[in-house]
């Protein structure tokens, strides 16, 4: 079934210039029908998750080096696919009102990286995880270089590509590494029976360089903000819904086991709160409204991963707390940022005054996801 959800994912985005010749603007509501599927699926499985049990699907790939395209659904990825597909059905939708020019080339890089972070976020094979982790990477540097004729999405887009690669390749040192000690690809085999000693502690570190760099951790940061370049239902779905969350999601997913290792705790609690501090001093210095929400983000990020990274249950719960609601308030307020962009032509706070009384329904709707956050 997931494997089926993906492959939908992608084939509606490989028609998209085809749907947007048809429908024109109409084509985002039909491509929204992948998530929307994967999203109602994902809640006929919440009475087994959340009675422990989990969704597993295995399908043989490249059999000489052990790979197959194998998914598991327990709590914590159910979470994160409610997430990914949920909120990618409310962009979509979005994105109906927001391009008056439906571009196919956005149309079609947003499904395919909706059905990428499903993927991402289920695949039980560490290979197939770190494919997926590297076509959001280069989904996302597409999608911030939408306008190619400007040189600060072109910039920012290749700072976002080099910083998640470069995390990526590190990353997938680790993953090597785990599978020549424990002769499987298999994460929740490899967790069920978690290698000791000097290697698996290096693998398990590498692995945590990966996720920090992808949930823009300092000293990884500065690529997070630089990605504002692109248009804002991007920003509210990769750079505050799912793609960010990849890395916190790769330390929830490790730490009840890793977080004993060397280093493990001290590096999560260092950076992150120097990333929830540093990023929340930036954001009070800026008049973008799309910055100041970015820098907010990298504070919040910092706090997440600190918290699901120190490994205990209770910690765990509250990690995961904090992600659900700051992936919902946080891509309400890059939406609500969109809808006064479009609106008053500008994002600049000095600027912008009296909006409550023109849009009372969006100040409410702002409101309670500021109170949120």
């Amino acid at each position: 079934m997931l494997l089926s959800l993906i492959a939908l994912h992608f084939a509606l985005g490989v028609t998209a210039a085809w749907w947007v010749r048809l429908l024109g603007r109409n084509a985002f509501l039909v491509v929204a029908i992948a998530p929307a599927i994967g999203f109602g699926w994902l809640l006929t499985l919440a009475p087994a998750v959340q009675s422990g049990s989990a969704f597993v699907e295995v399908t043989p790939w490249i059999r000489s080096l052990a790979v197959s395209l194998s998914f598991h659904v327990g709590l914590l990825q159910w979470l994160l696919a409610l997430l990914v597909t949920g909120i990618g059905v409310v962009v979509l939708a979005y994105c109906r009102w927001y391009f008056t020019n439906p571009p196919a080339r956005t149309l079609g890089l947003l499904v395919a990286f909706a059905g990428a972070m499903l993927g991402l976020v289920t695949a039980d094979d560490l290979v197939v995880l770190y494919v997926f982790w590297e076509l959001t990477t280069v989904f996302s540097y597409l999608m911030i270089g939408h306008d190619s004729s400007r040189r600060a999405n072109r910039a920012a887009a290749t700072t976002a590509l080099i910083v998640t690669t470069t995390g990526g390749l590190a990353m997938l040192v680790g993953i090597v590494t785990f599978g020549t000690l424990t002769g499987t690809f298999r994460l929740q085999a490899i967790l069920a029976a978690a290698p000791e000693g000097p290697a698996p502690t290096a693998a398990a570190l590498l692995m945590l360089v990966g996720a920090m760099s992808k949930s823009a951790l300092a000293p990884f940061h500065f690529w997070l903000p630089g990605a504002m370049a692109a248009p804002t239902p991007i920003s509210a779905y990769l750079h505050a819904a799912t793609m960010v969350k990849a890395g916190v999601y790769l330390v929830a997913a490790l730490a009840p086991v890793f977080a004993g290792v060397l280093f493990w705790r001290e590096t999560l609690t260092i950076l992150g709160a120097t990333t929830m501090i540093l990023g929340g001093w930036r954001s009070l210095r800026q008049t973008d409204l799309k910055l100041l929400l970015a820098y907010g983000t990298v504070s919040q990020l910092g706090f997440v991963t600190m918290l699901v990274g120190i490994g205990t249950q209770a910690a765990g719960q509250a990690g995961l707390a904090m992600l659900l609601a700051h992936a919902l308030f946080k891509a309400a307020l890059f939406l609500t940022v969109g809808v006064v962009d479009v609106t008053t032509g500008t994002r600049d706070i000095t600027k912008l005054t009296g909006l409550a009384r023109r849009m009372p329904l969006l100040a409410v709707a702002s409101g309670l996801a500021a109170a949120s956050m």
